[in-house]
């Protein structure tokens, strides 16, 4: 029997419906909720909910938060005046979670802030700098399944951490022999300690967020919008912010109420196309021009463009090209376009978008995957050379347009997006159009993405193996095009440019073409990403094809 187990199953403070569900589980359930801790990585904690060292559940968050605390406590004396906000979703236990982390906040003398329903992660970040917190936390496990939850930690600047001090932190958790033993008052005990926000903190964010407006004087009266918050934290802000700023928004409603199984959903994920049939229903339904669409979380963003009669879903890179293109045209037509203006960008998003900035004359600058990176380039460059960040975008559907938020914010994008489209519907042309006359002038990107889900310990070592295998047989052509460079980012080469050590590796082919892989940091996952160039949509498919053979294992 497993020593973690009887741990468990044996001890004082273990709950009754733990115990329960405990009793309850097979040798084979077992063996996978205790055969290893649930590692603290540079996201923090995600994971299935569950009973186990192995799953996300009240003890594996108390012990994710005695690291932090005592992280905070070694390195930073002005965490515990500064405090801590403390933002959560509407997942299974998100607010369960949220009241345990203020509650090991409190019993180590840390203040936290916590607000009194869920908001979005977006306005955590901001939440950090607008009260002047030195940390954040929020619970989500952002697009994943209903089964999952998530625990993520922000500096002082609203950002994630970064690799240099996320380390620092898991060897604190890791220092936490007893889960179950981790300190926790109740909000009665804790006293001042734990603070609830709400209103006064929105209305602030909502400000802000308004105020990234290029043109607030657009016709927006003959826009329709359908919107679907995926039954999330979204519903308020978005809706809150395009209505008052006169956006004609059409909700689908039975998206809108929080639920935590995201019940009229087959997938709260924008990058799914499932999860826009309601929308798309209500599109036809009321002759919407778009279709956006938030995770539970509201950092990512997804659109669908009314084009000839169909709707027609926009990748995330897409969605960064034509935003670029919409902000910086706007901003050099109005004489506002700096000349050191930066982008952030990373390794596996499209180069498209690229083509845009150059074209500008706005430089663009590359990070790892995770929008920490992003966040961490705006305080560095805000810092040092001053140079004026002017937007941030990943390819997995996340978008930044003003840094008072150090994190992917689907509220701005929301905004930013409806803004670009009633910019252009009065020119008679649609945010699909505008992607058309990008692809003109730069030539057809196709972007494609596999993830190939490896279960268990068994599927650790496989994904390990398929990086292994790459490195140490490199491709010298694929698809008879020569590679022009391997970019290995666990070399000596890659940290000297600037980019932390990480499992990741890009071959670049000599006709702009390229393919990342990597495994999730939160998954059990080996991610391939693909950026094809070619002159038409036809000729990329072909090149996707044959290439994605040369790559991709059979499982």
């Amino acid at each position: 029997m497993n020593k973690n187990y009887e741990r468990w199953l044996n001890s004082e403070n273990i709950d009754e419906a733990t115990k329960k569900e405990l009793l309850s589980m097979s040798e084979e359930e077992i063996h996978d909720a205790f055969y290893k801790d649930m590692e603290f990585g540079t996201a923090g904690l995600r994971g299935i909910i569950g009973a186990g060292t192995n799953r996300i559940n009240i003890y594996t968050v108390r012990k994710a938060t005695q690291g932090y605390a005592e992280y905070l406590m070694d390195h930073e004396f002005r965490a515990v005046r500064r405090g801590v906000v403390i933002a959560y979703d509407n997942r299974r236990m998100s607010y369960e979670f949220a009241l345990a982390t203020a509650g090991v906040f409190a019993a180590n003398g840390i203040k936290s802030y916590v607000f009194k329903s869920l908001r979005p992660t977006p306005e955590l970040s901001f939440a950090v700098r607008h009260l002047d917190c030195f940390a954040g936390v929020v619970i989500t496990a952002s697009h994943n399944p209903p089964e999952y939850n998530g625990y993520k930690i922000y500096d002082s600047h609203g950002c994630q951490l970064t690799p240099e001090y996320s380390d620092k932190v898991t060897i604190c958790v890791n220092r936490v022999e007893d889960e179950l033993s981790v300190p926790c008052l109740t909000p009665e005990e804790a006293g001042a300690l734990i603070q609830f926000i709400g209103e006064e903190v929105d209305e602030a964010y909502y400000k802000a967020v308004k105020e990234i407006q290029v043109n607030p004087d657009v016709d927006k009266s003959d826009l329709k919008i359908v919107y679907s918050p995926q039954h999330g934290t979204g519903n308020i802000p978005v809706r809150r912010v395009l209505s008052d700023l006169g956006y004609n928004v059409i909700p689908v409603y039975e998206q809108c109420e929080p639920n935590t199984e995201f019940i009229n959903t087959k997938s709260p994920n924008p990058e799914n196309p499932v999860a826009y049939e309601l929308a798309i229903a209500k599109a036809k339904e009321t002759g919407a021009d778009i279709i956006i669409t938030t995770d539970p979380d509201c950092d990512r963003l997804g659109v669908a463009v009314l084009e000839n009669g169909e709707y027609v879903l926009m990748t995330g890179n897409q969605g960064g090209a034509v935003l670029l293109q919409y902000i910086l045209s706007q901003l050099k037509q109005k004489g506002k376009l700096p000349s050191n203006g930066l982008i952030f960008n990373t390794v596996v998003t499209s180069d498209l978008g690229d083509r845009v900035a150059e074209k500008y004359g706005v430089g663009v600058e590359k990070t790892l995957t995770g929008f920490k990176f992003i966040g961490d380039k705006i305080h560095m460059h805000k810092h040092s050379d001053g140079k004026p960040f002017l937007f941030g975008y990943e390819e997995s559907y996340g978008y930044l347009i003003a840094p008072f938020v150090r994190d992917k914010d689907a509220v701005q994008s929301s905004l930013m997006l409806c803004e670009a489209a009633a910019y252009y519907k009065a020119q008679g042309k649609s945010l699909y159009d505008v992607l058309c006359e990008i692809y003109a002038e730069f030539g057809f990107y196709k972007d494609y993405l596999t993830s190939l889900t490896i279960p268990g310990e068994d599927g650790a070592e496989r994904i390990k193996s398929i990086l292994a295998t790459l490195r140490s047989n490199p491709k010298s052509e694929v698809c008879s095009i020569k590679v022009k460079e391997i970019q290995d980012f666990t070399t000596a080469e890659m940290i000297v440019k600037g980019f932390p050590r990480s499992n990741v590796l890009k071959y670049i082919l000599e006709d702009g073409s390229w393919v990342a892989i990597r495994p999730s940091g939160t998954e059990p996952k080996c991610k391939f990403y693909y950026s094809v160039v070619a002159k038409d949509a036809a000729a990329a498919e072909e090149k996707l094809s044959a290439i994605r053979k040369e790559f991709e294992p059979e499982i």
